[in-house]
């Protein structure tokens, strides 16, 4: 299990607890911090120029949305999913994933195609500028009005919760130039789709989708297996 490393630290304000928690979350979902890094309080005082008190803040943060585990007599790592762990997950964001999409009334109201149109053209100016942070948000923002149009909430919640669920392992895919690209294609694709009336090819590229980010982190961990 190794350790953090300091040479890639951006030091923030030391009265800005709220960066010091997204820049934690940031090195975590876009690979920076290895799964299974142990994470010090005093490696991240050092990485982040901060206090204690605001890295323990952050730690607590982290390990509520499931990106950091700690443990008794172990401390604080990054949390690490085992393959079957992410099959498991991706089977359950899959099977929500396909029924949400499945549910979208073809061919989509304008407005919709409207937003969702607008929504990828933050996605590509944020991959233009490389700005990791923006990119997540604007595919985030991206695929949740996309699944909102099936009208139902509580599904949409649900799904939700695990796209939360594995951002560490798809995040990191956002600042790969191939994945990046691809994702690109395919957001466009499921504009394209969205006007006409074929509601499986629609769900079934928002489940191809998620594929290359689930083989990245299976890779990452050393199973490459699909």
């Amino acid at each position: 299990m190794s350790d953090i490393r300091t040479a890639d630290a951006m030091p923030v304000r030391r009265d800005d607890p709220d960066d010091v928690v997204a820049r934690l979350e940031e090195d975590i979902i876009f690979g920076r911090l290895a799964p299974g890094a142990r994470l010090t309080e005093d490696a991240l005082m050092s990485r982040y120029g901060t206090s204690r008190h605001f890295v323990r803040q952050a730690l607590v943060d982290a390990e509520r949305r499931g990106i950091v585990r700690r443990e008794k007599n172990v401390g604080a790592t990054v949390r690490f999913y085992s393959s079957e762990e992410v099959r498991q997950i991706y089977e359950v964001r899959e099977m929500l994933t396909r029924q949400a999409a499945l549910m979208i009334p073809l061919p989509a109201p304008q407005g919709l195609i409207d937003e969702l149109t607008a929504l990828q053209r933050q996605y590509c100016a944020k991959a233009d500028m490389q700005d990791l942070r923006g990119i997540h948000e604007a595919n985030d923002a991206f695929h949740l009005a996309l699944f909102s149009a099936c009208g139902n909430p509580y599904l949409v919640s649900s799904l939700q919760d695990y796209m939360n669920l594995t951002l560490p392992m798809r995040a990191k895919n956002l600042a790969d130039a191939q994945g990046l690209a691809q994702s690109r294609r395919q957001h466009e694709l499921m504009i394209e789709l969205l006007k006409g009336r074929d509601s499986w090819a629609l769900a079934q590229l928002c489940v191809d989708h998620m594929q290359f980010s689930k083989k990245d982190y299976l890779g990452r961990i050393g199973d490459g297996e699909n």
